[in-house]
């Protein structure tokens, strides 16, 4: 088994708080990255018109963004374990700075393309090597702001709302220009980050490219896969082809996985069995939050009239609140077991969706941004607990296996949500309306939250972070 050659990370009881700074840097460029990955859905139609390009070709600067991430997270353990968390870290930001210059000065649509596919690659670690950081093994002791809280599950959401008051002011180029004094800046602070903070190298780590080959491709065509579900029809091969084609490669991975000393990336996490109940209840929440947040403001927008500006503004109080939440989360993991916090999270969310069934057409903007805060709420309750129990039996070597792992999951989670919900939102809209629509996708979300409350009860009966599978 492998060993860390540089200093162990800071324990529970010598673990600093962590600065404004330091936050910063650990918080920036997750951030970038998740909301560039949906930031280009509102720039489409001006890119095709500045660069003379059929709409579809500009479509690939979402595509291949979407692509390449599967690929970043294939790559995102070896380095880590190789060269150490907080060094891959910083050099993928740089690479994602170097990439949205690239993105934001881009002559032609293939380069804009290409530099998109970068963006995705080097983006694609930022979050489970911060989360590596700003976590460590489920350790609650550890400070962590409201804004990460917000990184986890409103990045994304904040995307087209962001990325349209850019283009109506300054033009779709403004989009990646934005992410370039940020990121830099998030560059410079990773220097004040304390050493002990990140696992470091590990001795005797060794490449696996047939394992990262199965594992870069199962993921990718998965991801392609499921990026296809609100376009294609079922009986399409376009439809499920490349979505099962993933699948039986990720099955081979796991094989190869199994015989390997040294794999691409390391699933001893899934020896736990409550480590894996806990990566699963935070799929599903994934699931519930994404979907949420993607359908609502599509249904502000196109059943009742609101501006893409309004739009973001009813979505930002539910960020602030998930923020909020997270770290009382962590508070309340301290007096209470993480069965009931996680139990309790999930009801309470089953029951704010329930008020979903309460908008139409007529419902005021400011109800609907309270309906969402209210799940986001419980949101935050729940996602704190439920990875205190999943990075709980994760050594320090570990942690970059097992958050990637997380964030795979939880992006093919999302994903397959949000492709899923939208095809039953569209084709219920289509025969009966918007308001039937909504309230047909709430029913699903309610029932899911039910499930995940049932799905609950195997969670540990404790209030600390001593969490086993004895």
């Amino acid at each position: 088994m492998m060993s860390a050659a540089s200093p162990a990370p800071v324990t529970a009881a010598s673990t600093p708080r962590l600065g404004p700074i330091v936050q910063y840097a650990l918080l920036a460029g997750p951030l970038l990255s998740m909301v560039d990955s949906s930031i280009v859905n509102v720039a489409v139609a001006p890119i095709a018109t500045e660069l003379h390009t059929p709409l579809p070709t500009v479509g690939w600067t979402i595509t291949g963004y979407l692509l390449a991430i599967g690929t970043g997270l294939a790559a995102t353990s070896f380095p880590a374990r190789r060269f150490g968390t907080l060094t891959v870290y910083r050099a993928s930001l740089i690479g994602f700075t170097l990439a949205s210059l690239a993105c934001t000065f881009a002559p032609t649509i293939e380069l804009l393309v290409g530099a998109r596919v970068c963006q995705g690659i080097l983006g694609a670690p930022l979050v489970p090597l911060a989360m590596s950081m700003l976590f460590g093994s489920g350790d609650p002791t550890r400070s962590m702001s409201p804004a990460a809280g917000i990184m986890l599950f409103l990045g994304p959401a904040l995307g087209p709302s962001i990325g349209g008051a850019l283009i109506g002011s300054l033009g779709w180029r403004a989009i990646f220009a934005i992410n370039i004094p940020i990121a830099a800046f998030a560059v410079a602070a990773t220097w004040r980050i304390p050493a002990g903070l990140a696992p470091g190298r590990s001795v005797g780590v060794r490449f696996d490219p047939l394992g990262l080959g199965l594992l870069a491709a199962g993921l990718t065509l998965l991801l392609y896969g499921i990026s296809g579900l609100g376009t294609h029809s079922w009986s399409e091969p376009a439809m499920w082809v490349p979505g099962v084609g993933g699948a039986v490669l990720l099955a081979v991975y796991v094989w190869w996985a199994g015989r390997r000393e040294y794999p691409a990336l390391d699933l001893a996490l899934v020896r736990h069995g409550r480590a894996v109940l806990a990566l699963l209840l935070c799929a599903a929440a994934s699931v519930i939050t994404y979907t949420a947040v993607f359908l609502l403001p599509v249904f502000l927008q196109t059943a009742q009239g609101y501006s893409a500006l309004a739009t973001g503004v009813a979505m930002l109080p539910q960020g602030i609140v998930t923020g909020i939440a997270t770290v009382v989360g962590q508070r309340v993991l301290m007096r209470v077991s993480v069965r009931v916090t996680v139990l309790g999270g999930f009801i309470v969310l089953a029951v704010a969706s329930v008020a979903l069934l309460g908008i139409d057409t007529h419902t005021p903007i400011a109800v609907t941004a309270a309906i969402l805060a209210a799940r986001a709420a419980a949101i935050g309750l729940v996602i704190t607990p439920l990875l205190t129990v999943m990075l709980a039996p994760t050594r320090s070597e570990e942690l970059a296996d097992a958050n990637t792992l997380f964030n795979i999951c939880q992006r093919i989670a999302g994903s397959f949500g949000v492709g899923a919900v939208a095809v039953l939102y569209a084709t219920t809209a289509t025969h009966q309306g918007p308001v039937t629509a909504l309230h047909h996708t709430a029913l699903v979300l309610i029932g899911l939250a039910g499930l995940a409350a049932i799905g609950a009860a195997p969670l540990p009966s404790i209030r600390n972070t001593s969490i086993t599978d004895r």
